[in-house]
């Protein structure tokens, strides 16, 4: 079984990258405005889409789209915090 695992981490050096990505979206889609259950449902939708790609640069284009994603998920949820705290701790301006 190790010698399987071996040849494919050989063909596919990549995987751990993508393991990577998914993990973090995953978790990162736990507090997702829409809900979490959404949230999987769409992230899970988008890696099977792209489950069959080969090619390492087009697989390294989409784990560089992926990253963005969380950039851009980590600001939504720091913007939310912020408003929040913000809300919370000034009064409204007229």
């Amino acid at each position: 079984r190790r010698a399987a695992s071996f040849v494919c981490d050989m063909a596919n050096p990549l995987k751990g990258e993508v393991l990577r990505l998914y993990k973090t979206l995953l978790y990162l889609g736990r507090e997702y405005p829409k809900g979490s259950a959404y949230f999987r449902e769409r992230l899970k939708f988008a890696f099977m889409k792209n489950k069959d790609e080969t090619d390492p640069e087009k697989i390294k284009q989409l784990v560089a789209r992926g990253d963005h994603v969380i950039k851009e998920l980590e600001a939504l949820y720091f913007l939310r915090k912020y408003r929040a705290m913000k809300k919370r701790y000034y009064e409204p301006e007229n």
